[in-house]
């Protein structure tokens, strides 16, 4: 991948502070059950069971609640367990940079991450929780489907576009995330804004539409496959505006960075937004480590994508055809083994 962002054009406060908050800069800390999972991350990890009998417990680290990775792990949870003879225990996080330092250090086995995101950490690039720190026992799985940019506005903000936020209270979601990496690239890239410019707010998903309906902030960075749950339910009960990125911003945001491609949320996805939304993506993608073991990671990968009729989240995108566009890291040789 070319033309990274320059990581000295992302505001190193914001990024270095989450990274601390997780320990992603140390990997240490990252335990990855924050949230409302129903993990409790003790399973062994090893990929070799105990020679006992006992079941295998597979743990997996998805997203925030309000977001896609969590509903869609539970998914893939059911499935594994159906037609394996694993356990699985699926648990919320804060998604991509913490996934990262939770797969680093042994406290996850299988992660759901952003594309961007895996390529800086196994690159050791592209931010500063990773800058000369590459993370070399990530491994890809699969790639699954368009993680979609959405910029919620609150009614009556005045932004129309991205410089129009200079100023205003944005909320870029969880500090360290892979969401608030790609609110600060595209800030930046498209109207030159960093934090000294504008009131960041860090929360997740389901916060940040709190926030919203409260006018407590005036916009939020959603990373997501469409249609998001928390973004559904805030577009029920109040009125919300998403910003409609024009072809300008689009193509300076790719050009910054290439692994955003051009996306569109259609009419109707959400109730009240009558109008089509032209926006920007990356890639959701399965991860794991190095050093797990390969039958498990080939079985747990055969037991998803020979099954994906038991799958009712991002039907449209997820395919055995599709599940390396977009690979940004090397793949791990039991996610290899089935694919190739």
């Amino acid at each position: 991948m070319e033309n990274l962002l320059n990581h000295d054009s992302i505001d190193r406060r914001t990024v270095l502070k989450g990274a601390g908050a997780l320990g992603i800069t140390s990997l240490a800390g990252c335990t990855g059950d924050s949230g409302n999972g129903n993990g409790n991350g003790n399973g062994n990890g090893n990929g070799n069971g105990n020679g006992n009998g006992d079941t295998e417990v597979i743990r997996w680290h998805a997203g925030g609640t309000g977001g896609t990775y969590f509903p869609l792990s539970g998914e893939f949870e059911t499935v594994v367990e159906e037609n394996t003879d694993y356990a699985m225990e699926v648990s919320a996080t804060g998604a991509s940079v913490e996934n990262v330092g939770s797969l680093a250090n042994g406290d996850a086995d299988f992660a759901l991450i952003q594309n961007d995101i895996a390529y800086f950490a196994r690159n050791g690039t592209g931010i500063d929780a990773f800058e000369d720190n590459a993370i070399d026992n990530l491994r890809g799985v699969a790639t699954l489907y368009p993680e979609t940019i959405t910029i919620v506005l609150r009614p009556g903000a005045g932004i129309e576009s991205i410089a129009d936020m200079e100023g205003m209270r944005v909320n870029t979601g969880d500090l360290g995330s892979g969401t608030q990496v790609n609110a600060l690239q595209i800030l930046e890239a498209a109207a030159g804004l960093t934090p000294d410019d504008f009131e960041e707010q860090n929360t997740d998903f389901t916060q940040a539409a709190n926030q919203i309906q409260d006018g407590d902030i005036d916009a939020a960075f959603v990373v997501g496959g469409w249609p998001v749950g928390a973004i559904e339910e805030l577009a029920t009960t109040t009125d919300i505006d998403l910003l409609s990125l024009s072809d300008e911003e689009r193509t300076a945001v790719k050009d910054a960075a290439s692994w955003f491609a051009d996306d569109t949320i259609p009419a109707g996805t959400y109730e009240g937004i009558e109008s089509a939304t032209e926006t920007v993506s990356v890639q959701a993608m399965i991860a794991t480590r190095a050093e797990y073991d390969a039958e498990v990671v080939e079985n747990v990968t055969a037991a998803i994508f020979d099954n994906l009729d038991g799958l009712s989240i991002k039907t449209d995108f997820i395919s055995v055809d599709s599940a390396q566009d977009g690979m940004s890291i090397e793949l791990h040789e039991g996610a290899a083994q089935y694919f190739e």
